[in-house]
């Protein structure tokens, strides 16, 4: 990844306090071939990100047909999050997206736009909504919107 993509998700991360720590696991994406299958890349990712996810964890899909969530909204499940006291293992799909197994699999999905964003800036882009999120559930000034 480049530098600011680095820079940028640890700058988040490292703001979460422990109880809210971020942990990032990439997956390797399936090697592509000529006249390759899509629905085979999504299967051999799925088996990757499967054997990634912790034992025990609430999985959250990140899907572009998934719910979008004000601010104020995921500081809330932020907050039902911490409360159940599962790890949260929040899903990002390769170029062609989650798989529908992992879409089964997902408790919940979440959309964090309707519009499609590359896989570097979707990492800071969750990082640092995780982080104005935990913000407003702490009464930091972070978070100023209205």
């Amino acid at each position: 990844m480049p530098d600011w993509v680095e820079q940028g998700y640890a700058e988040y991360a490292r703001r979460l306090p422990p109880e809210c720590a971020l942990q990032l696991h990439e997956i390797e994406p399936a090697r592509r071939v000529k006249n390759g299958s899509v629905a085979r890349y999504k299967d051999e990712e799925a088996e990757r990100i499967f054997k990634a996810i912790p034992k025990g964890a609430a999985v959250i899909a990140l899907d572009g047909s998934g719910e979008a969530w004000s601010t104020e909204r995921l500081a809330q499940t932020l907050e039902d999050w911490l409360a159940d006291g599962r790890d949260r293992a929040l899903l990002v799909g390769g170029p062609d997206g989650l798989d529908p197994r992992c879409l089964a699999r997902a408790e919940q999905r979440w959309s964090l736009s309707r519009l499609t964003f590359p896989h570097p800036l979707v990492r800071v882009i969750l990082a640092e909504q995780l982080y104005r999120a935990w913000s407003l559930t702490r009464g930091h000034p972070y978070h100023r919107g209205g």
